[in-house]
């Protein structure tokens, strides 16, 4: 795919190119640090994917809808959020990956 992003080895984000820099620059670092705590949860950590989609929404401008997995020997962790708020969104559908993990 050529709107995937790949960021150090295990990081690939996909659907992120339309964003602004700024923007990139607050979700690499809230995706950097859930990434080094997922690394820890799990054995054998591979990769982290996460892909955004733009929903329209009628009441508001946007929502953005996050789907999250990552891929450790054998096994694959998956998690999906919604929200008006990029930030909150992305945050969310991470805490859910770490929970599941842990369960």
């Amino acid at each position: 795919m050529a709107d995937t992003l790949a960021l150090g080895g295990n990081i690939e984000l996909t659907g992120f190119s339309e964003l602004e820099p700024a923007v990139m620059v607050v979700v690499k670092k809230i995706v950097g640090n859930y990434t080094k705590r997922l690394g820890t949860l799990v054995d054998n950590f591979e990769r982290l994917h996460i892909t955004i989609k733009t929903v329209h929404h009628k009441e508001k401008s946007e929502k953005y809808e996050f789907h999250a997995r990552v891929d450790a020997t054998g096994k694959q962790y998956a998690a999906e959020e919604t929200d008006f708020n990029l930030f909150f969104a992305l945050d969310k559908v991470l805490k859910k990956l770490e929970n599941e993990i842990s369960k």
